[in-house]
């Protein structure tokens, strides 16, 4: 089962807060039992739940590039898209893995890389 909620409409004003207020977040997923990893979308969609929830803010704008394994130390790098076109980095980490549940941590940077003119 999927655990998280967030969103981003004032992002751009709170984007170093909010990557201050990530440190040790986390979440869970339920994996395939076929193979553990959780999709790009549905990992997009737990991160930007999560930290909607965990900093009270709307629900913002994730990427991820790729899959998650399910094997603890895996990470990627997902991106948190700005409504002004400024993004913050997000790491994703695997904490651990039990049975098709798939426990991981997720960080954002500290601060934004400015919108691109």
């Amino acid at each position: 089962m999927t655990k998280a909620r967030l969103s981003a409409a004032t992002w751009s004003l709170s984007a170093v807060a909010v990557g201050v207020l990530l440190v040790g977040c986390s979440a869970s997923v339920n994996a395939d039992k076929s193979e553990p990893k959780v999709s790009k979308d549905k990992l997009a969609t737990t991160v930007a739940e999560k930290l909607a929830a965990t900093t009270g803010q709307p629900k913002p704008d994730i990427t991820c590039p790729e899959d998650l394994a399910g094997k603890v130390g895996t990470s990627t790098r997902c991106t948190l898209t700005a409504k002004d076109g400024s993004t913050l980095g997000v790491t994703v980490k695997v904490s651990s893995v039990d049975g098709d549940n798939i426990n991981f941590d997720i960080k954002a940077d500290d601060a934004p890389s400015p919108a691109a003119n």
